[in-house]
């Protein structure tokens, strides 16, 4: 058991942060009673949700040194779980499920925030219910005939599938690797649910994603898509893809956590579509569920192996049941199998979750096929076989992939001088502002870390230098042209928001001065003075972080020299799979192979509550 005395030795040791501390303190005043264990457990869940965790496994850490790094911290071990749970439940500040208290200590001794319980018991319950009930569906043999008429040819074909559990429930994930057509099924769906209505011109759809880079991206395919279908122009009027920002599709009040659209004010929609789920935190998929009718659908759209939300939760692979395998239940597999012709796997477990009917995962991928060196690395990564993805990058017979030894710090200007000219050099001599932002796509530093040597703050400086030395941009103020900006902040007055990216150019309409121009989804130019952005950042480099959401046609994925905690397995992954024609990797392969190895881990027990009945 610790006592003060070992808790000031971790504060001085930066165990933890003073948010963590300040926590901890108030929750020790508010109890009335100096229990150590209290004042731990406090510290531990504060640290642990800024960690993304949604709660803390007590059970995980019983018996164990709080700092196993530190020989002289090795003795500061948690306490007894029985004999902490019971300091914690005798306190004033802690509840059960269901009770009103700051701290929650569950049956399986997980503790939580209250907000967090309450965000995951609320997401829980609601798509718990929508996952049950199913839309009449009308005629079978109608909806077969149009089914097969969307999507003609292989039979085995599990976009069909998604399209039908889309009509058939309230509640669908399609999830998918890249390039298995999950942003451009959706208007297949949408032109098959409208008409299954008796008015698809009544029919009200939201589409949004967790960024304004993913909305554009959304609108695009579904824009691109639909003039194809063969579906009659009504329908195809009807289905306008206009995408939003999560944010803004709720109706965010600019200083507050709080939304328009709540529980007590919904959405005046018929179906939702999100792109882009695992970007989603716990809290705003909470907020975001409550805010829809329950009679509306529901479709959440992502790749299960990418990295979670920087905020906590790991949302859609708890819905997804964490990469577990499942099957549709018997009675669902002889409907799916009747009208899609497909040959579906059949589950023994007569009593599963409901859910497990309403989760399709694509298997195809139309951009990375069998022979494709993108494919073959970001599948070996996904599976944690990392001598297998290192000689795949190393394997010369791959052109789109590549593999490079990290080179010192102080060798990585010449090491990447030709790269960076070649990659930024077509977007800078440029002159039409539409090609610039077309041609900014097509190359991309991505960074595990942001400080570092290898980290994007060091790169942009570096790539600066680079390209000043080569009389391509002249940086000697903080605007110059051809500047590339990341917006980190929403803000919702300006319509700019988190990921959005701009590029700071004269402006001919104002006698040339400099503006930050932004490509809107609908293909317009927007300008601002720059004075006037949110917080942003010069992003010819980028983490891979801030990279989800966006393509680009090449990618350098740069590793740092030694092994970090955010460096993981589905960042290694999501990294790879931002680049649509190649890939190249530099790294130390230690720290590469620790890295795939390394899973994301997040307490939670969003998938116990979804999967387990």
């Amino acid at each position: 058991m610790t006592d003060v005395k070992d808790i000031q030795h971790l504060i001085e040791k930066g165990c933890f942060s003073e948010l963590d501390i300040h926590f901890a303190k108030l929750m020790t005043r508010l109890s009335e009673h100096e229990l150590p264990g209290l004042f731990l457990a406090a510290a531990l869940v504060s640290r642990a949700t800024s960690e993304g965790h949604v709660c803390l496994d007590l059970s995980s850490l019983e018996g164990k040194p709080l700092m196993d790094d530190d020989p002289d911290l090795l003795s500061i071990t948690c306490p007894n779980l029985s004999q902490w749970s019971e300091i914690l439940i005798s306190s004033s500040v802690v509840g059960r499920p269901g009770d009103y208290r700051p701290l929650i200590l569950d049956d399986r001794s997980r503790l939580y925030l209250y907000r967090y319980w309450d965000y995951e018991k609320k997401l829980a319950d609601d798509l718990k219910a929508r996952s049950a009930a199913e839309v009449n569906t009308h005629d079978s043999q109608l909806l077969k005939d149009r089914l097969s008429r969307l999507f003609s040819g292989d039979s085995a074909d599990w976009q069909k599938v998604a399209a039908l559990v889309s009509v058939m429930k309230r509640f669908c994930v399609i999830s998918g690797g890249p390039g298995t057509g999950k942003s451009t099924v959706i208007a297949k769906i949408l032109a098959l649910i409208m008409e299954q209505t008796n008015d698809c011109n009544k029919m009200r759809v939201a589409l949004a994603t967790p960024t304004g880079k993913a909305a554009a991206r959304l609108q695009e395919a579904i824009k691109n898509t639909k003039e194809g279908l063969p579906v009659d122009n009504q329908v195809k009027e009807a289905i306008v893809p206009e995408a939003s920002t999560i944010h803004r599709l709720l109706g965010a009040i600019p200083g507050s956590p709080y939304f328009r659209h709540n529980a007590e004010n919904l959405l005046p929609v018929d179906l939702v579509v999100i792109d882009e789920a695992s970007m989603v935190d716990l809290a705003l998929m909470s907020k975001l569920a409550c805010a829809i009718p329950p009679d509306a659908r529901l479709i959440l759209l992502g790749d299960k192996d990418q990295l979670a939300s920087v905020q906590a939760g790991a949302v859609l692979g708890d819905i997804c049941n964490r990469g577990r395998m499942h099957e549709f239940s018997h009675k669902f597999s002889e409907i799916l199998g009747k009208i899609t012709g497909n040959r579906i796997t059949i589950s023994q477990d007569a009593n599963g979750s409901a859910l497990q009917d309403c989760v399709v995962q694509l298997q195809k991928s139309y951009r990375f096929g069998t022979h494709s060196g993108i494919g073959k690395l970001s599948r070996a990564v996904n599976r944690g076989e990392g001598d297998l993805a290192l000689s795949h990058l190393k394997d010369s017979m791959y052109q789109d992939i590549g593999w490079k030894p990290l080179p010192e710090a102080n060798a990585l200007y010449w090491q990447l001088r030709e790269k960076i000219v070649q990659g930024y050099k077509p977007y800078l001599t440029a002159e039409d502002p539409i090609d610039i932002f077309n041609l900014h796509e097509q190359f991309r530093i991505l960074c595990a870390l942001r400080k570092g040597p290898y980290g994007v703050g060091a790169l942009n400086l570096l790539v600066e230098k680079i390209l000043k030395d080569d009389n391509l941009i002249n940086p000697n103020r903080t605007w110059y042209k051809g500047r590339p900006v990341l917006i980190t902040h929403n803000d919702y007055e300006l319509g700019l928001f988190n990921g959005d990216i701009g590029i700071i150019l004269p402006d001919p309409a104002s006698n040339n001065e400099l503006r930050a121009l932004f490509l809107s989804a609908d293909g317009t130019l927007r300008k601002f003075l720059p004075f006037r952005l949110p917080e942003h950042e010069t992003v010819y480099a980028m983490t891979v972080h801030k990279s989800q959401g966006s393509e680009f046609d090449n990618a350098l994925l740069l590793l740092p020299d030694r092994y970090a905690p955010v460096l993981t397995r589905e960042l290694i992954y999501t990294g790879i799979t931002r680049a649509k024609r190649s890939i190249e990797v530099w790294a130390t392969e230690p720290v590469f192979l620790e890295g795939v190895h390394q899973q994301t881990l997040r307490a939670s027990g969003l998938r116990d509550a979804l999967w387990e009945t």
